[in-house]
């Protein structure tokens, strides 16, 4: 029998975890080295230059372009109001003068006697980088950001949806089979990581966001439902910008697949606990996870960041169930079917060693070896 050694989800009880925190463009570190930091306490921030107006206000007061820059009643450099008056022409005879009014507020970044055009600069727009992960600042990178460290609990699933939230762990299904249906889900879950069993389906996913949950996650997802929630298919290369008000993270895939056992009872334990997620998914090349983060408490660590470490992992073979990680099949199930030992030549011209997997539909692929991982059977 032809076997192969798969990697597979993070499912660690205890670890020590590092989380970098750095802002997009130069700004300023808030915190110290050996301080002790909140999940969503600001430890950088800075300011990304305000959005930019075009006026023509030539078009406006009816003048030629190099009539402009002496019809402005504001200098470049400037602050202006709404409502404030920006530029008067001279009128004939001192007569039929015309004028424009501020629509936005801003300061005057130029004034042009080639276009005529204003252009104005609205406020710096803030930007805040929270810590994530609550713990202690082990290194401050100047004018960029902080890498914070403390002991978790740190599980991984296959989809995320909507970028980092923050909440305490409550669960809405029993078992880790129980799908996650929306009369399971009340007002008690706003704010929450809600945690399911199996398959989330659709109404329970709108439920959550309109009661206002952080975060849902579960086993599975209707590939159909996701589409209907999202308002498109889903074929970007990262996930994590999507602003639907609730992060999302499936743990095992596509389909009506109920939560890996040791996932869920390790959520189990860490019920009622405060929890950072994040559902960032880099879907082609299956580096960025969605993850969840739970500090642990001082009373809960052991001293050995390696103590009580679970991961996913094990051995390829004819029959065991997987999930590929990659697209065009990304996060489907299926189960190994043939092993060939010779080299095949994949599309990109590279070879590689591959399997076929009898998908849950019946259907049968060939992928590289590196793009599916094992699920619990």
């Amino acid at each position: 029998m032809t076997q192969a050694y798969s990697p597979g989800l993070q499912v660690r009880r205890q670890t020590l975890h590092s989380s970098r925190r750095i802002l997009p463009i130069p700004g300023d570190v808030l915190v110290k080295v050996g301080e002790q930091v909140s999940a969503q306490q600001i430890v950088a921030q800075t300011f990304m230059p305000g959005d930019v107006t075009p006026i023509n206000v030539a078009n406006q007061i009816s003048v030629a372009p190099a009539e402009v820059p002496g019809c402005m009643l504001f200098k470049e450099g400037d602050e202006v109001q709404v409502g404030d008056l920006l530029a008067r022409s001279k009128g004939i005879f001192g007569f039929f003068k015309s004028e424009t009014k501020a629509k936005t507020a801003g300061t005057i970044e130029s004034i042009s006697h080639v276009t005529g055009q204003v252009i104005l600069r609205g406020a710096p727009l803030p930007i805040q980088v929270r810590a994530y992960q609550a713990g202690v600042v082990k290194e401050v990178i100047p004018e960029q950001g902080v890498v914070i460290e403390s002991e978790v609990t740190f599980l991984q699933g296959i989809l995320g949806i909507g970028g980092e939230a923050y909440g305490t762990i409550q669960f809405a299904c029993q078992t880790k089979d129980q799908p996650l249906t929306e009369e399971l889900l009340d007002e008690t879950i706003k704010g929450k990581v809600v945690i399911g069993g199996a398959r989330m389906t659709g109404t329970a996913v709108k439920r959550g966001i309109e009661l206002g949950a952080a975060a849902i996650v579960s086993g599975g997802i209707d590939d159909e439902d996701l589409k209907e929630i999202l308002g498109y298919d889903l074929g970007v290369a990262v996930t994590g910008s999507e602003h639907l008000g609730t992060t999302l993270i499936i743990t095992e895939g596509f389909g009506d697949i109920a939560m890996a056992e040791r996932t869920f009872n390790l959520l189990k334990e860490r019920e009622g606990a405060e929890a950072a997620v994040n559902g960032t998914t880099q879907i082609r090349a299956g580096v960025l996870r969605p993850e969840i983060v739970i500090p642990l408490d001082k009373s809960m660590t052991s001293g050995s960041s390696t103590e009580d470490v679970e991961v996913t992992s094990g051995l390829l073979e004819t029959g065991v169930p997987v999930r590929i990680i990659r697209d065009p099949y990304f996060g489907l199930l299926g189960e190994v079917g043939e092993m060939p030992t010779e080299l095949r030549t994949l599309e990109s011209g590279s070879q590689s060693r591959v399997l076929e997997v009898i998908l849950d539909s019946g259907e049968k692929v060939i992928v590289p070896r590196a793009n599916v991982e094992l699920i619990e059977g």
